[in-house]
């Protein structure tokens, strides 16, 4: 079975194309396309997405249309998230995809995109070990405990690396008492999560983590077979933020290269939010997944198509 995955989320709008085995729900990449649309910018619950956001979506799915057309795929999944979780032209934007794109769209609840990231996010091998996953988004943060699918605890928190940036670090580079003001925001935001959690092994998914791993080590351009099981270590986190806190945007993408591309305003607020999460937990190291909502959402298909049977 070939399946197309796309994600739709306040930030990034992801395709996924993969052979799907329907036994085994192993899943195997054959591509994975990015984009930037950033459909959440300066978003308020129940504001109206812009139309030149809406246009530029439109441009973006029009893009994987023309992808997934190229591929003898079975099935398309379309899920959404934050962004579309709280706009209030949600269902025009449904319906403008359905009647432009013929897909369906799956707008996701916070526990159910906790759930898609943990299931995208943690490979078979990890049987047997408690397994916490760490969702970084654009607009929220997903926290998720588990061993295999057996889910201990989830939680949407409703902050991202868009929302930390519009909200506190209003400045470019930041000033003092921003960076503080941010600080303190999530130490209360997070305060329920100090010490509770003690994992076997940490995975946390979604651009930040996959693009602090490509800036610690040095490189340009994204590649996902190095890039996936990496390791990102809290001191060299908290080292990087050092730098990027004294740097513009431009300066972060001109030192840093192509993949900062629609990135380079937002990965401080993104790095502050895992440092944070990782100082909580007493975690020194976390393991980078290039997976998530896309794979996540493609098992959970898997799943409903097995109970059904």
């Amino acid at each position: 079975m070939i399946i197309a995955s796309i994600d739709i989320g306040t930030n990034t709008v992801l395709l996924l194309i993969a052979k799907v085995d329907e036994t085994s729900f192993e899943i195997t990449p054959l591509l994975n396309e990015y984009k930037m649309p950033r459909i959440g910018r300066g978003l308020k619950q129940n504001e109206n997405i812009s139309e030149d956001r809406i246009d530029k979506l439109f441009t973006v799915l029009s893009e994987y249309k023309s992808i997934i057309s190229k591929y003898n795929v079975d099935d398309v999944l379309v899920t959404a998230t934050n962004a579309l979780r709280i706009a209030a032209n949600s269902a025009e934007i449904v319906e403008r995809i359905k009647k432009q794109f013929s897909w369906n769209i799956n707008i996701i609840s916070g526990k159910s995109e906790a759930d898609f990231a943990f299931l995208g996010a943690v490979p078979v091998s990890t049987k047997n070990k408690s397994v916490l996953v760490i969702d970084i988004g654009g607009g929220s943060t997903e926290l998720i405990l588990g061993k295999e699918n057996n889910i201990e605890y989830r939680k949407s928190f409703h902050i991202g690396s868009v929302t930390a940036t519009e909200n506190c670090l209003k400045n470019s580079p930041p000033l003092d008492n921003e960076l503080n003001e941010l600080t303190i925001k999530l130490e209360t935001i997070f305060a329920e999560i100090q010490n509770k959690f003690a994992p076997d092994l940490t995975y946390s998914v979604a651009g930040t983590p996959t693009t602090l791993f490509c800036m610690i080590n040095e490189m340009k351009i994204f590649d996902d077979s190095i890039v996936d099981g990496g390791i990102l270590k809290l001191k060299d986190i908290a080292k990087l933020i050092q730098e990027l806190k004294k740097l513009s945007p431009k300066e972060i993408r001109i030192g840093y290269g192509r993949i900062m591309q629609g990135r380079e305003d937002i990965i401080l607020g993104g790095s502050i939010i895992l440092l944070n999460i990782m100082e909580l937990l007493n975690l020194s190291e976390v393991i980078v997944s290039s997976r998530g909502i896309r794979y996540g959402a493609i098992v959970s298909f898997l799943e409903r198509i097995r109970n059904k049977g």
